[in-house]
């Protein structure tokens, strides 16, 4: 009984064992199939990221082109820029060297000019003078210079005049420059006068009727003023002083309220006289009143 007992649950366990061995190997089936199917779609997706990356890799290569490109475009352009900065900058100097050289050849013609005017008046003056001397010389001297007869009958002897002695030329302006510093005003208009009147061919002449100018400009007799370096600029145009001369001439003429005469005396400075100071402060008047340096074509 044993026996018969004993077989049959044998054959049950090994149907068991047959049973789970045929799910193991449909579950092991089943697994393998999802496992190859997942190692298929890994393999896509890495062929796709391959793809990816080579499209990336050659679009990148592309832009990394055209950077060096563009990186050259720039530094050929910045070389021009450079090249073409460069020989505007010498060309601007080499202008400025040629206005300057032009101004100051304008300037030294001007001057000449001025000299030989200043020579000319001088030589007109001389001529006057010894005309007035021939006229004195040929006239006769009147009758009541006769000599007078004495109570006894003879001839009084005239007393001669004391002849009057000039003063010593650069002494006198000199003091006068001092007392002009001084504000001395009247005693250095009677020690300029006596230089002009004394010395009126000299060229410190026309250093005195500048600063007879300078008084009556400090004194605001504008007039006075125009008239004294009218003097200095028509006889002593060679005289240093004659650009301040033109200067104050052209202010004096605005603060008489006679604006044109006085902006063409300005334009007149800065063209006889580009290069002075005068001339600069001529510029910036003229700018202050909104008025262009030089007269319009």
């Amino acid at each position: 009984m044993q026996r018969i007992y004993t077989l049959p649950y044998r054959f049950l366990t090994i149907a068991v064992i047959a049973l789970l061995l045929g799910a193991a190997s449909k579950s092991a089936q089943a697994a393998s199939k999802e496992i190859i199917e997942l190692q298929t779609q890994v393999q896509q997706l890495l062929d796709n990221v391959q793809r990816i990356q080579s499209t990336l890799d050659t679009r990148f290569g592309v832009l990394q082109n055209l950077a060096q490109q563009t990186a050259d475009n720039a530094t050929q352009m910045n070389a021009a820029v450079n090249s073409l900065q460069q020989k505007l900058a010498q060309q601007n100097e080499a202008m400025g060297g040629k206005l300057d050289t032009a101004s100051g050849q304008v300037q030294a013609l001007n001057d000449s000019v001025d000299e030989l005017k200043s020579r000319l008046s001088k030589l007109d003056k001389s001529i006057q003078d010894l005309q007035t001397q021939l006229q004195n010389i040929q006239t006769p001297p009147p009758a009541a210079n006769t000599p007078a007869q004495t109570a006894s009958g003879a001839a009084a002897i005239p007393s001669s005049n004391a002849t009057t002695q000039a003063p010593p030329l650069k002494e006198t302006l000199q003091a006068g420059v001092r007392d002009y510093n001084a504000a001395k005003y009247e005693l250095a208009s009677s020690e300029f006068q006596d230089v002009i009147h004394y010395y009126p061919m000299d060229d410190l002449s026309g250093t005195a009727q500048f600063y007879l100018g300078e008084i009556a400009y400090r004194q605001q007799k504008f007039d006075e003023a125009v008239k004294a370096y009218n003097a200095v600029l028509e006889a002593f145009t060679g005289n240093r002083n004659a650009p301040t001369a033109q200067l104050h001439k052209g202010l004096s003429l605005l603060k008489l309220n006679k604006k044109e005469a006085g902006v063409g005396e300005l334009r007149s400075l800065i063209k006889r006289h580009p290069q002075t100071p005068e001339a600069a402060q001529a510029r910036a008047k003229l700018s202050a009143m909104g008025v262009k340096g030089s007269a319009a074509h």
